[in-house]
């Protein structure tokens, strides 16, 4: 064993042979130099890990090289790795299992594998939706992947996401590729965007922390200051914005666009249900005899959703279509695809059509839902009878439709505060007279 008090000269002259060799400190003990047969040259500690003692196998910890730290810095760290050493601490051990831990990748893989369950509210603990799931791990691959997806989980800080978010806002990870023959990728960034898979990024980071393979204490997406809330939408059609959404239906229904398409948004207008829950409606769960619709699958599971008159009327009117590889021959999807087995799809390039006739920019579908429940609140309904209208089952989710229009609290408001307002006035409240009493007989 070589010992010279290690000084830039000293190190320099080493020089390299067959095999790798070691030089220690005089100074110092456990700090060494080694040098290998490439001629490369490392500043090392070596130590017996906790208990110690001779029967403990010691061990090397390659902490810089030496064109990095000079001897006099080598030494000095050297020696807080031999301090914390002495307190139990073991830094071969902690590097193999940094090098073992996993990556933000493996974590996405891990949970699209073992998650997937919901974390709050009413169904808290069941797993999501297969559709929305996948919807999700889409959102972490195209997005949290490309940025953040070769470090390591416990690497991750609150900053880290914080420059995540604002790449997403900015549309690094915006891309359209084609990957076969009408199908494309198409990822989008953007504000909204970049809050939907910091949510789901988060959701991601705790469920690691349950997890037993990750070693996580901490989800910093929880101490990140970004917005992970979206805002309320407070959008939703007049009367008579309405009313041109009827007639650019009934334009394009001239023009010979498909009917199914035409059909179902007018039940979105007329049920307010979700997209899917009316291009993928059955004929099974349509029940004109109840005067409801009893949907099987839908966001917060199986749902009743009574149907108004304009709603049956119109149910009652569809055509049943031919389906060869039915039983009964009949399809028993109410939009069955025009080509192949599922549902209707072809609402997506409709819709874009009817918005521009109508002259409604930014209006989507989830507009016509949020329509229904605000004219249903403004015209007096409960909120309970406006959220089983909707197929709400948490009582805040109805709660939003009370403050987009109101009218009802403006009228109430007026009639409360004449009296004051005249009085403030310096005029003199009408007087309220009794009715007289209409005589019987």
């Amino acid at each position: 064993m070589q010992k010279r008090k290690l000084t830039k000269t000293v190190v320099d002259d080493l020089k390299p042979l067959g095999s790798a060799y070691w030089v220690y400190d005089t100074d110092l003990k456990g700090f060494c130099v080694r040098v290998a047969p490439s001629g490369d040259k490392s500043w090392q500690v070596q130590y017996r890990p906790h208990p110690g003692g001779r029967g403990t196998p010691p061990k090397r910890y390659t902490f810089a090289a030496t064109t990095v730290l000079t001897p006099d810095e080598a030494r000095a760290r050297a020696k807080d790795i031999l301090h914390g050493v002495s307190k139990g601490e073991d830094p071969v051990r902690d590097k193999i299992a940094k090098r073992r831990e996993h990556t933000i990748t493996s974590l996405i893989d891990t949970y699209e594998a073992e998650g997937g369950f919901i974390l709050r509210g009413v169904r808290i603990g069941q797993p999501m939706k297969p559709r929305n799931k996948q919807w999700m791990v889409n959102r972490l691959r195209h997005h949290v992947v490309p940025l953040l997806g070769s470090k390591r989980v416990s690497e991750v800080t609150p900053g880290d996401i914080e420059r995540m978010v604002k790449d997403i806002a900015a549309g690094k990870t915006r891309k359209d590729v084609k990957i076969g023959p009408r199908r494309r990728i198409i990822v989008r960034g953007g504000e909204g965007q970049a809050r939907k898979v910091v949510r789901d990024l988060s959701s991601v980071f705790t469920f690691a922390i349950r997890h037993p393979a990750f070693d996580v204490a901490e989800n910093p997406c929880v101490k990140a200051a970004v917005n992970k809330v979206d805002g309320k939408r407070t959008r939703y059609l007049t009367l008579e914005e309405v009313g041109r959404i009827g007639k650019a239906l009934e334009e394009l229904e001239a023009e010979g666009v498909n009917p199914k398409a035409l059909d179902i948004i007018r039940l979105w207008c007329l049920t307010g249900c979700r997209r899917d829950e009316i291009a993928g409606l059955k004929w099974s769960e349509v029940r004109l005899d109840l005067g409801c619709l009893v949907l099987d699958d839908t966001k917060t599971g199986r749902s009743f959703r009574p149907l108004s008159a304009p709603a049956a009327a119109l149910l009652a009117t569809l055509p049943r279509y031919a389906d060869a590889d039915q039983p009964d021959g009949l399809s028993p999807w109410v939009f069955p695809a025009s080509r192949g087995a599922g549902h209707f799809q072809g609402t997506k390039r409709i819709w874009p059509m009817v918005v521009k006739k109508a002259d409604l920019p930014g209006v989507t579908p989830h507009t016509l839902r949020h329509t229904l429940g605000s004219h249903g609140v403004s015209g007096g309904q409960a909120l309970p009878m406006v959220g089983a209208i909707l197929g709400h089952k948490d009582a805040r989710s109805t709660a939003i439709y009370a403050h987009m229009q109101q009218s009802p609290a403006v009228k109430a408001a007026t009639r409360a505060v004449g009296g004051i307002a005249a009085a403030l006035a310096g005029k003199t409240p009408g007087k309220v007279l009794p009715m007289k009493r209409r005589r019987v007989g």
